[in-house]
């Protein structure tokens, strides 16, 4: 079996970004043939168009347990949190409310708007984390008040994976009168997700993170939730996104939607045994090896390993020559000179921080290719580091 992985592409970036399902490609395709009126229209190619807009609609909140009228759909997963942040405090201008609490391990994509809000005169009050990555609720204890108008905490860290005590940490915001956002883009299609169980009040999610259309995603809005609208214009989605809908995009992310729902169990199982046995193995085999960040709660498919004396950025070139796709951490963020700022808000050094990789699996993964990466990688990793010394050295 190895033998005919070599010279193959093997994928462990999901987190990244999925390859979307047959099923979803051909519904897209279907969609742009056979789906031409504007939902909004009310003829007979309208009203068409619109049925298959409402289905998508109730695919999406069933897969998180929401009710269709509470979806809102955007064009991913960046916009969703936009919308959260930017219409929780249009919502909350001309109170006393004027800080957002966050965390310092979230995305950019509510990291730098909450940046953006700050010259807007709103506070950013940032939570801290630990080795873990894990927030605990006595932080946010500490500094919420009636000042705060909105917390966002994400539900599952893209870096490391590991999840977030959405329920305390929503019953603290609600106690003291602010709205609870969680960015799920990488937890919804991975693991249930039941937005009242967890007691937020908006949560965010991405299509192309589950094998559905890149540029399709949905802000989940509970009901009486008073938010400030995303884009002005007419009134599609409830007078809340202005403009016609991807609908080809959006019936893909409703068949998306269901399929992972359908799957969510077995895939969860499935994905967990092959993580462990990815991330037992480099222990084992490779010296100088650890695990970034808490190992359980944590999505199924991720895990996040530093390599003693190992520059990330080699290794992930040494394996992609190999024909092993890996990361160094949040694909917004690829390309940049600075250490994760994850990793270094969880109290990790820079030299740590910058030798780590992110694994990431998905549902075309199989035990042969964690065996190929135990071919490669040992000897990989050896060969950097014979050669490190004469780098410094240079």
């Amino acid at each position: 079996m190895l033998r005919s992985l070599r010279g193959m592409r093997i994928y462990l970036d999901h987190n990244a970004t999925t390859p979307p399902h047959p099923e979803v490609v051909e519904a897209v395709a279907r969609a742009m043939t056979d789906l031409v009126g504007n939902p909004s229209s009310v003829h007979e190619f309208g009203q068409t168009a619109r049925a298959a807009l409402d289905q998508a609609r109730a695919e999406v909140a069933a897969l998180i347990g929401g009710a269709p009228a509470e979806v809102v759909f955007t064009a991913g997963g960046t916009e969703a949190n936009n919308f959260a942040i930017r219409g929780a405090a249009a919502a909350a201008e001309g109170s006393e409310r004027t800080e957002i609490v966050t965390t310092t391990i979230e995305h950019e994509s509510v990291l730098n708007t909450v940046r953006a809000l700050g010259r807007r005169n709103w506070t950013m009050t940032l939570l801290p984390v630990d080795e873990s990555g894990i927030v605990e609720p006595s932080a946010l204890e500490r500094v919420i008040s009636n000042r705060s108008a909105l917390v966002s905490v994400m539900h599952a860290n893209n870096e490391i994976g590991t999840m977030q005590p959405l329920e305390a940490l929503s019953r603290i915001a609600h106690a003291h009168g602010a709205l609870m956002h969680t960015d799920a883009v990488q937890s919804a299609g991975k693991v249930p997700v039941a937005v009242h169980d967890l007691g937020v009040d908006l949560l965010s999610m991405s299509g192309h993170k589950f094998y559905g259309p890149k540029g399709t995603g949905a802000l989940w809005i509970r009901r009486g939730t008073r938010l400030g609208p995303l884009l002005t214009g007419g009134r599609q989605e409830r007078n809340r996104r202005a403009g016609t809908e991807n609908l080809p995009g959006l019936v893909g992310l409703g068949v998306a939607a269901a399929l992972a729902a359908r799957r969510i169990e077995a895939e969860t199982a499935r994905l967990s045994a092959l993580r462990d046995a990815l991330e037992e193995g480099i222990l084992r085999q490779v010296p100088g090896t650890a695990v970034n960040g808490a190992r359980t709660p944590r999505v199924p498919n991720t895990c996040n390993i530093s390599f003693e004396r190992i520059e990330a950025e080699s290794l992930l070139i040494a394996l992609d020559l190999e024909g092993i796709a890996v990361s160094t951490g949040s694909a917004c963020s690829s390309g940049t000179l600075e250490p994760s700022h994850v990793l270094t808000a969880m109290g990790l050094g820079p030299a740590r921080a910058q030798s780590s990789l992110r694994f990431s699996l998905g549902a075309g993964n199989t035990q042969a290719h964690i065996d190929r990466v135990f071919e490669v990688l040992p000897s990989a990793v050896e060969k950097l580091r014979r050669l490190a010394p004469a780098a410094v050295a240079g």
